[in-house]
């Protein structure tokens, strides 16, 4: 199994599918986000210099990611990279790392669905502080508006749901992501796959163009 870039929008599901690789054919899911947060945590050197830069409001640099990135690449297990590379040189250094270990290039897999219906997965969601539950008006609603069907309680939308944020998050993650699937385009190693998809269909569509055995 190759290492794979997950690439689509907030709101596309590439956490569902992430979960689902994991559980089912023990792919690891490596996202910078938490990488920086555990190094920050353990007080390690990496994540002491990153949060100088993070303090500052500055991005952290390249080669600080790779390295706690290399760190990772323990072990055999296919990993999957969701949110990272986020640009063109990222991909870069990325390929260039994997291939010093012998890893070979990564695949990436682009979730294809519009702009309008990502708004729309996003814009509906509304979560239970309490425990984490989240319902959608429109897929996935409540028997009672604004009342969650478990414990009764108030359910909130959250700063990340809300009109404005996802305006900016999409506008980010396109002006991000568009020149990386050129990237993996150019070098034939893009597979799109329809978002727009069942779950089910979804992962079906995903281990074909990972070329991961359906029986396994």
């Amino acid at each position: 199994m190759q290492d794979v870039v997950l690439l689509g929008g907030p709101g596309a599901g590439k956490g569902t599918q992430a979960q689902i690789l994991m559980r089912s054919f023990g792919y690891r899911q490596l996202s910078t986000g938490d990488l920086l947060r555990e190094h920050r945590n353990q007080g390690t050197e990496l994540g002491k210099a990153a949060e100088g830069y993070m303090k500052r409001g500055e991005l952290v640099p390249d080669e600080l990611i790779i390295k706690m990135v290399e760190g990772e690449l323990r072990g055999d297990s296919a990993v999957l990279f969701d949110g990272f590379p986020r640009t063109v040189a990222q991909a870069e250094a990325l390929d260039a790392l994997l291939q010093s270990r012998e890893r070979g290039l990564p695949k990436a897999v682009y979730f294809e669905i519009s702009r309008a219906l990502l708004e729309e997965r996003m814009l509906g969601r509304w979560t239970n502080p309490r425990t984490g539950r989240v319902y959608h008006e429109k897929f996935d609603p409540p028997k009672v508006h604004g009342i969650d069907d478990q414990d009764g309680g108030p359910l909130v939308q959250r700063e990340d749901d809300k009109p404005e944020t996802i305006k900016k998050r999409l506008d980010v993650f396109e002006a991000q992501t568009m020149p990386l699937v050129a990237y993996y385009k150019q070098s034939g190693r893009l597979a799109a796959i329809d978002a727009t998809q069942g779950v089910d269909a979804v992962t079906h569509a995903l281990l074909h163009a990972i070329d991961v055995d359906h029986g396994h």
